[in-house]
């Protein structure tokens, strides 16, 4: 027989080589036609008599990147299109559409022949979960396996037997751990887990699994399908199982505050699959995962971090009718921490980068940024002597602006001072190219009067990282009124080039992320100004979903650099400028006490190391705490995200934000909005905007004129319409292209 996405030849021995490499596509996923072939492929080695076994690999460097998430999103449509007319029926089409992959793999398992999986590259989501289906496993010992079951970071769960193998497999601890976290596994580790079974040089990783076939070691009957069956781990309901799993729960709401139903039903999956046979189990987990794919949570994510995010990142907002730029030289100006993370990321992505700073000491201290975060890599054995020494040849640290003159862009990324920006654009231009793009890193200062500055603004754009540049993906994009769509395109082709999302926003101060982080910041000072205590604060804001509390983000963002925004919007609105409580905590934080946040060891925590405690002296700036007693938790989370959400509603309504897929992909990724909710715009359309609209006047009343719902809540909330519903956004035309689980 003859496939579309896999090659089946077998040889004398009667082994058959499955080889999976989807045409035109650059990683391995799994689609219906995927499924399908897959599907008829095991009753092909089940019906031939002269295959023994079978081995199941890539013909790409990666095994696979799972499933393509759009096949759910249509089996949701369909489920909302019929659940009102027949919910039974669309019930029962959601389930049985959802768990179809499962009892692929569960046919596969059980069919009677053996089968070993040649894995190599990543190997994540449905595509680990159809390694473990197999009867043995052996990975490529070059250091590039990737295994891991990453669906609970879009809402979801292994929903095809991952969550029943794992933990058949593995320690207990270790293999909750792996399922709740979406960990990924280099080959060590999966070993270690039991999750595979050994390793080989990449050039004889089929040569290892067919000889492991005709040794006649590798059984086709799992351990789990045998009488007499017992759990590594013990039963649920045991003197272990009852030291565990407490634990377990416990861990679990520490970690997520209830907040994600993917990993909230996961566990009853996990739980109850363990008290049963296989196949029972399975059906388990296959009623969860449907039950949790019905969850507004799960809907939000897999299209906001799922759809939207593909979408981004193929350059959903790049002008049409530019050429593609490739970025050969970049320079960079301003080697402190932000710079020499640009400059690592670009030199990493391939890029001869020109990192000038003020003296060559503070050059070549930019410089030693790469060389630090190389030698961690090569520790961790994720990069070789060889890749560092490549990589730091890509650097040159200069003081030398002529450096510059055959650069194709240059980011500035120096203080945040307009003179100092200024001069610097002065410089960079008397020595860069005529087309070259002078891009600035600026946090808030509108990129329209920074580009007064420059002679020639249509080239001028802003691009702002966020920190530390090599760990944080989002980059943001902002458009000046003189910007041209060449600018805008050689930006995001360069985001693409370093492997970032990109979000196109309009000028304005302090843009769209840098606006409204600082009002969660505010909020939570006015919080401390309202008598609740610090404590109180910082809890409220992670059990609403935020990565760390206000507080704390204060402190990490620089309370004098808030002072100094603060400050340099005070000064240039004037009389307009409205001052508050917040204007008084930092000027008492900064001015009176000198605690800059964590950059000098005292912010609102005091700081030793990694340990950090809440300063004692937080009730001399803001006045005693009321008892914690007088407040609800409830409405303190509420107030933390409607915060956020109303000023991305009102950033909407003045365009400096255009697309709502932007708005929530750069909630979540540049200033962690509470994820389950799909980012600040789902988090009003879940609601609904009436609702939403009614707590922002609840809120008024109670806690002042900054929540006052805009004019275009207003009239939505009136009309009964959703961000989605009435901006939906225009995908870029063309060919979709590789999909995976998270």
């Amino acid at each position: 027989m003859t496939y579309t996405n896999f090659k089946v030849e077998t040889d004398a021995d009667g082994i058959a080589l499955i080889t999976w490499d989807m045409p035109e596509k650059s990683m391995n996923v799994i689609d219906l036609s995927v499924m399908e072939e897959l599907d008829k492929i095991v009753d092909q080695v089940v019906a031939d008599d002269a295959i023994k076994g079978a081995v199941i690999t890539s013909g790409k460097p990666a095994f696979s990147g799972g499933a393509d998430l759009t096949m759910l999103e249509g089996l949701l449509q369909d489920f909302h299109k019929q659940r009102n007319t027949n919910p039974e029926a669309a019930a029962r089409a959601l389930f049985d559409g959802s768990r179809r992959l499962s009892l692929i793999y569960r046919k596969l398992e059980t069919c009677g022949k053996p089968f070993v999986a040649a894995l190599s590259g990543a190997c994540m989501g449905g595509g680990t979960e159809l390694a473990l289906a197999c009867h043995a496993r052996i990975a490529a010992s070059d250091g590039n396996l990737k295994m891991g079951l990453p669906e609970v970071k879009v809402g979801l769960f292994p929903g095809a037997g991952g969550t029943q193998r794992v933990m058949r497999m593995a320690d207990g601890q270790q293999g909750l751990q792996f399922l709740l976290q979406g960990r990924t596994l280099d080959a060590a580790k999966a070993k270690a887990m039991k999750l595979i079974d050994d390793t080989a040089a990449p050039k004889k990783l089929i040569e290892t699994a067919k000889r492991l076939l005709k040794s006649g070691d590798v059984d086709p009957v799992k351990e789990w399908d045998k009488k007499g069956y017992k759990l590594p781990n013990g039963k649920v309901y045991s003197p272990a199982g009852f030291q565990f799993w407490p634990a377990a729960n416990a861990i679990y709401r520490r970690e997520t505050f209830d907040n994600y139903p993917g990993p909230r039903y996961m566990m009853h999956a996990v739980v109850e699959g363990l008290q049963l046979p296989m196949d029972l189990a399975l059906q388990v987990e296959s009623r969860y995962f449907a039950k949790v794919l019905q969850t507004p949570e799960a809907a939000n994510m897999i299209r906001t971090l799922f759809v939207s995010m593909q979408e981004l990142n193929k350059l959903a907002r790049r002008p049409a009718d530019q050429r593609p730029n490739k970025i050969k030289k970049l320079g960079v100006l301003g080697a402190g921490f932000m710079g020499a993370g640009i400059a690592f990321v670009s030199a990493k992505a391939g890029i001869q980068v020109v990192l000038i700073d003020r003296d060559q000491a503070a050059a070549d201290k930019g410089k030693s940024h790469s060389d630090e975060l190389m030698s961690k890599a090569i520790k961790r054995g994720h990069a070789t002597d060889d890749d560092k020494a490549k990589l730091l040849e890509k650097i040159t640290a200069t003081t030398d602006y002529d450096a510059l003159a055959d650069c194709d862009l240059v980011i500035e990324a120096v203080f945040e001072d307009r003179e100092i920006k200024r001069q610097v654009t002065e410089q960079a231009e008397a020595a860069m190219k005529s087309r070259a793009i002078y891009a600035s890193n600026t946090s808030t200062l509108p990129i329209t009067s920074l580009a007064e500055a420059s002679t020639r603004p249509k080239n001028f754009i802003g691009i702002h990282f966020f920190s530390p540049v090599d760990r944080m993906m989002l980059v943001e994009v902002i458009v000046g009124k003189k910007t041209s769509d060449r600018a805008l395109a050689m930006a995001l082709d360069y985001i693409k080039a370093i492997k970032k999302t990109p979000i196109v926003v309009n000028d304005s101060r302090g843009f769209y992320t840098s606006r409204v982080v600082m009002t969660y910041i505010r909020e939570g000072l006015m919080m401390l100004a309202d008598g609740v205590p610090a404590a109180m604060v910082e809890n409220a804001g992670k059990m609403a979903g935020m990565p760390v509390g206000p507080l704390s983000l204060g402190d990490e963002v620089a309370l004098d650099l808030a002072w100094k925004i603060v400050s340099a919007t005070r000064k240039d609105l004037g009389v307009k400028y409205v001052e508050g409580p917040l204007d008084n905590i930092l000027e008492e934080m900064v001015v009176k006490h000198e605690r800059f946040g964590r950059k000098n060891a005292k912010g609102f925590y005091d700081y030793k190391g990694k340990e950090k405690t809440l300063w004692p002296g937080i009730p001399d700036v803001v006045g005693q705490p009321k008892s914690a007693d007088s407040f609800h938790v409830e409405e303190l989370q509420q107030r933390l995200l409607v915060m956020q959400a109303l000023e991305t509603a009102r950033i909407f309504e003045e365009k400096c934000l255009t697309d709502v897929r932007e708005a929530d992909v750069g909630s979540i990724l540049g200033f962690g909005f509470a994820p389950y909710s799909g980012g600040t715009l789902s988090y009003i359309d879940t609601m609904g905007t009436a609702a939403f609209v009614e707590l922002c006047k609840k809120f008024t009343r109670k806690w002042g004129p900054r929540f006052k719902p805009n004019k275009l809540l207003r009239e939505m909330a009136k009309e009964g319409e959703t961000f989605y519903g009435k901006f939906p956004p225009q995908p870029k035309a063309g060919n979709s292209e590789d999909a995976e689980a998270a």
